[in-house]
C-alpha cells in the first residue's frame, strides 16, 4: 500500500517527472557512450581505425578484411534477425510508432535487439548512422522506466520523448539539437509543461556523455565562415535541390527493399547482399563506409573536388540506400548530413567555376546544405537549425541554413509527403504522419462505449405480441434475431402500432418489420468504425454482436453516444497538447 502511494504521489507531481527524466537522462547518455565506443572497437578490429578515429576519414583503401567485413556483417545481421523473429515474430515498435498509436509503450526487450543489430550493422561498416540505435534504446528504457510506475498516457509519452532527447543529445553533444528533435519527431508538440522534463533529460545525456569521454564536437568548422547578402537568395535555391536529394535517398532505400523482396531472396540473406555492394562501392569511395562524421570534417577542410564530389554524392545515396534498405539496420539521420554537406560543398565549387568573380564560402555552404538535406529526410526542421547554430555558434550562418531549410522541407512535405520516418510507415501500411497521439482511436472501442439494455425480438413473433412486448411509449427500437439467435435486422416498435397491421397483427412476424440491412459492429472495433458506419448506413442505433459469424447480439451502440464521446475524446487530445503551448495565448509569447 505504501508503494502504491508512493507512485501516486511520483505520477502526479511535476517535479517527479522532471526528476526521473533527468534520471533517464543519465542513463542513457551512459549507454549511448558504451555503444559509441563498441562500435569505434569492432572499426578498430575490422579496418585498423584509432578508436578516436572515423572510420570514413580513416580508410584510404581496403583489404580484403575491410572489403567483406560489410557483408560478413550483412550474413551476422541476417542470421541474428532470424534467430530474434523466431523467438520474438513481431514489428519492432519505434519511438514515432510508439507515441503515436500506442500511447508510448515500447518494448525494452525489442529495442535492445535493434541496437544490437544497428551495432553490427555500422561496426561492420554499413553506411548508416547510430542515431537509430540511440534514440531506440534511449526511448525504450524511458518507456520501460515509465511503465513501471505506471505513468499516465501523456506523461509516458513525454518520457519517451526525454529518452530520445538525451540520445541525440549525447550522440552530437548538443542538448538544444536533442530537445527539439524530441519536440519535433516524437512527442510532436512543443508545450511547456514538457519543456522542463525534455530539457533536463537532453541536458543530463550530454553531461553524462562528457563525463565518461572527453568533450569533442562532432564536425569540426576550420574557420569563421563569410556570408554575403546574395547567398541567402542562393541558399533558397540550394533548400529546393537539397529536397529533391531527400526525396530520392528515401525512395532510394524502398526501390532496394522492393527489389530484393520482388527477386524472393530470403530475408536472412538481404543483409549480406547489401553488405557485400556496400563493400564495392567502398573500394572506390571509402568515404561512404559508416556514419560519415569524420568525412564531413575532412570535406569541411576542403578535402574534395567538384567531381570527386559529384560522384560521392551519389556512391553515398546509393551506399545508404543498399544498407537500410536490404535490412542491415542503422538510420539515415548521419548519412543524410554527409549527403547534405557534399552536396552544398558542391554547390559551392559548381559556382566557383561558374562565377569566380564572387566570394564564395565552400564551409558555409556545405553547413548550409548538411542542414537542409537531413531536414528534408529526417523531417525535423528547426532540430537541424539548432544542430548547425550550437555546432559553429555563427548567427548569421543559422539565417541562411533556416531559408534552405524552410525550402527543403516545405518542398517534401508539399511534393512527397513523409520524412523517412513517416515514409518507412506509409510502406508498411501504417497512416501515421507524425508522432501526434492517434492511438486512442484505437483504443477507444466500441465495447467500452456500448450499453447492454437492448431489446430483443424473435423473428417470428407477431405483431400482436410486439405491441404487448413494446406498448406506445416503451422501447424505440428493438434487434430482431432469427431461431438461432442470430441478428438479422433493426426494428422501430412503433411500426408494430400502425393500423396497417390490425386485421394481420395475429399473422405478421417482426421480421416484416425490418427495412434496414443487418449492419453490425463488434465490441473490438473503433470509435472510427462506428461513426464511419453510422454515416454510410443513417442509421441512428446499431447492435453490437459477438461475432460477426455468430450474430449474437450483446449490446448496442447510438450515434448520438458515440460521436458526443468522440468530441469529448478530441477535445482531450487537443487541449492537451496546446495546454501551455510555447506557442499558445497562455504561454506569454
Amino acid at each position: 500500500m505504501a508503494a502504491q502511494n508512493t507512485l501516486t504521489r511520483i505520477r502526479e507531481s511535476e517535479i517527479a517527472l522532471i526528476v526521473i527524466a533527468a534520471l533517464v537522462g543519465l542513463a542513457v547518455g551512459v549507454g549511448v557512450t558504451l555503444i559509441a565506443k563498441a562500435v569505434a572497437w569492432l572499426h578498430f578490429l575490422l579496418f585498423d581505425v584509432p578508436v578516436d578515429g572515423h572510420l570514413s576519414t580513416e580508410v584510404e583503401s581496403l583489404t580484403l578484411t575491410s572489403f567483406i567485413a560489410p557483408a560478413a556483417g550483412g550474413l551476422l545481421i541476417g542470421l541474428t534477425a532470424a534467430a530474434i523473429r523466431y523467438f520474438r515474430p513481431r514489428e519492432i515498435v519505434d519511438a514515432i510508432e510508439a507515441n503515436a498509436l500506442y500511447g508510448g509503450r515500447m518494448s525494452l526487450r525489442d529495442s535492445l535487439n535493434l541496437g544490437l543489430l544497428t551495432v553490427i550493422a555500422v561496426g561492420f561498416g554499413g553506411s548508416a548512422g547510430l542515431e537509430a540505435a540511440y534514440t531506440q534504446m534511449g526511448s525504450g528504457f524511458a518507456s520501460k522506466v515509465g511503465q513501471y510506475i505506471l505513468l499516465r498516457r501523456q506523461d509516458l509519452r513525454l518520457l519517451v520523448g526525454c529518452g530520445s532527447a538525451a540520445a541525440i543529445s549525447a550522440a552530437f553533444n548538443s542538448p538544444l539539437t536533442g530537445a527539439f528533435y524530441a519536440f519535433e519527431l516524437v512527442i510532436g508538440s512543443y508545450t511547456l509543461p514538457a519543456l522542463a522534463p525534455v530539457a533536463s533529460a537532453a541536458l543530463c545525456g550530454s553531461l553524462a556523455m562528457n563525463a565518461i569521454s572527453p568533450s569533442k564536437p562532432i564536425f569540426i568548422m576550420p574557420a569563421a565562415v563569410l556570408m554575403q547578402n546574395y547567398d541567402y537568395a542562393i541558399f533558397v535555391m540550394l533548400g529546393l535541390g537539397a529536397a529533391l536529394i531527400s526525396i530520392a535517398t528515401m525512395r532510394a532505400v524502398t526501390v532496394v527493399e522492393r527489389g530484393l523482396r520482388q527477386q524472393s531472396v530470403p530475408r536472412w540473406l538481404r543483409p549480406a547482399i547489401g553488405g557485400f555492394a556496400v563493400g564495392l562501392i567502398a573500394l572506390l569511395f571509402p568515404e561512404v563506409l559508416g556514419s560519415g562524421h569524420g568525412a564531413i570534417t575532412r570535406h569541411l577542410g576542403g578535402g574534395f573536388e567538384f567531381p570527386v564530389l559529384a560522384a560521392l554524392l551519389l556512391a553515398k545515396i546509393l551506399a545508404s540506400a543498399l544498407t537500410v534498405g536490404s535490412g542491415m539496420r542503422g538510420g539515415l539521420f548521419s548519412s543524410s548530413l554527409f549527403l547534405g554537406a557534399i552536396f552544398g560543398g558542391a554547390v559551392a565549387k559548381a559556382l566557383a567555376m561558374i562565377a569566380p568573380q564572387l566570394p564564395i564560402d565552400p564551409v558555409a555552404y556545405s553547413a548550409v546544405g548538411m542542414a537542409a538535406v537531413a531536414g528534408g529526410i529526417v523531417g525535423a526542421p528547426i532540430t537541424m537549425i539548432l544542430l548547425v547554430l550550437e555546432t559553429t555558434g555563427n548567427f548569421s550562418l543559422t539565417i541562411g541554413v533556416m531559408a534552405a531549410v524552410i525550402a527543403s522541407t516545405v518542398t517534401v512535405r508539399q511534393t512527397f509527403g513523409y520524412s523517412f520516418a513517416t515514409w518507412r510507415f506509409h510502406v508498411r501500411g501504417l497512416r501515421i504522419k507524425s508522432a501526434h497521439d492517434i492511438g486512442w482511436i484505437a483504443e477507444l472501442t466500441v465495447g467500452k462505449l456500448m450499453r447492454r439494455d437492448f431489446h430483443l425480438a424473435p423473428a417470428s413473433e407477431t405483431i400482436a405480441q410486439l405491441r404487448e412486448h413494446f406498448p406506445l411509449g416503451g422501447p424505440k427500437y428493438a434487434f430482431v434475431a432469427d431461431e438461432g439467435g442470430k441478428y438479422i435486422g433493426a426494428i422501430e416498435t412503433i411500426d408494430a402500432h400502425s393500423s396497417t397491421y390490425d386485421a394481420t397483427a395475429d399473422e405478421t412476424t417482426a421480421e416484416a418489420l425490418i427495412q434496414t440491412e443487418p449492419n453490425v459492429l463488434t465490441a473490438q472495433e473503433n470509435i472510427h468504425a462506428a461513426i464511419l458506419l453510422f454515416t454510410n448506413t443513417a442509421s441512428e442505433v446499431l447492435p453490437v454482436v459477438e461475432t460477426k459469424k455468430d450474430g449474437r447480439v450483446v449490446g448496442y451502440v447510438s450515434e448520438a453516444y458515440t460521436l458526443r464521446r468522440y468530441s469529448q475524446e478530441l477535445e482531450k487530445q487537443r487541449f492537451g497538447e496546446a495546454d501551455g503551448g510555447v506557442f499558445s495565448p497562455d504561454s506569454g509569447a
